[in-house]
């Protein structure tokens, strides 16, 4: 069973690549037995394409190439073996490990945020903490993206033309307020800092209660604080982190400790 990849094979192979990793493995070994495919040119040909990408990614990458080894020999070649099951491969390409969060207490936000006196940092941190928005998205808003409780993300994450962002009242009376006294108009950005600037007004006012803190730690305060009010994981999901499935949402939520657990359960029994 040869691998022999005309022209219009290997442009297939290129457009494939994203999804069947073994479209563009076709094309890196030419006219070749099948057969003849080994655990080197396995390694190499990942290495290659998946360098600079995240474990998940080479993970992902490896587990499709050796489901299509599989196939193979269980619909042609039932003598094939797959050349990704070497331990080697299974190693450099194994799952990677999920790092536990650090839940924050809704006490220790709510001081955060009060202690923030300056009104543009602190609508930042609430942005963050109450509505679950990523700090790319905050630093995106203008005055025309917004429609009381209802804000317009242009361009989000997700690769969708908007995605709809909902918070308190309080905060879209704030925000209101923070628009006028700054005059800012209706295609100015609301906070014109950097990135970079925006991490640091985070990290300041972590700071302030000695938390070291960042704007992806109040985003999953977020998530885990509407989990733990009862809040349905599909809201916490689809409205207010806007992943595009649960798996992703649950790595958001993080352990219960044993406290937590036995308050939830007094609540309910008690």
């Amino acid at each position: 069973m040869r691998v022999k990849c005309t022209g219009n094979e290997i442009e297939k192979g290129r457009e494939c690549c994203e999804t069947v990793s073994f479209g563009i493995l076709l094309v890196s070994v030419g006219n070749r037995d099948i057969r003849e495919i080994n655990q080197d040119d396995i390694f190499t040909f990942l290495n290659r394409l998946t360098n600079g990408n995240k474990q998940n990614t080479k993970r992902n990458r490896f587990t499709t190439l050796s489901a299509f080894f599989n196939f193979i020999a269980s619909t042609l070649n039932p003598h094939l073996l797959n050349p990704c099951e070497g331990p080697m491969l299974k190693k450099m390409f194994k799952k990677a490990k999920i790092s536990e969060c650090n839940i924050l207490e809704k006490e220790v936000v709510d001081e955060i945020i009060f202690r923030t006196i300056h009104i543009r940092n602190r609508i930042i941190l609430e942005l963050l903490a109450r509505a679950g928005m990523r700090i790319s998205e905050v630093l995106k808003l203008t005055p025309n993206d917004i429609d009381g409780r209802k804000l317009t993300l242009r361009n989000p994450k997700s690769g969708k033309e908007i995605e709809f962002v909902y918070i308190p009242q309080r905060l879209s009376n704030r925000l209101q307020e923070y628009i006028q006294l700054q005059k800012i108009a209706l295609h100015e950005r609301l906070f014109p800092i950097t990135y970079g600037g925006a991490r640091e007004v985070v990290r300041k006012a972590g700071n302030t209660v000695d938390v070291y803190l960042t704007p992806h730690d109040l985003r999953r305060f977020a998530a885990t604080y509407a989990s733990r009010c009862g809040t349905p994981i599909e809201i916490v999901s689809k409205v207010i982190l806007r992943h595009a499935n649960l798996s992703t949402t649950q790595r958001y939520l993080g352990k219960v400790s044993d406290i937590e657990a036995m308050r939830w359960i007094e609540s309910v029994h008690g």
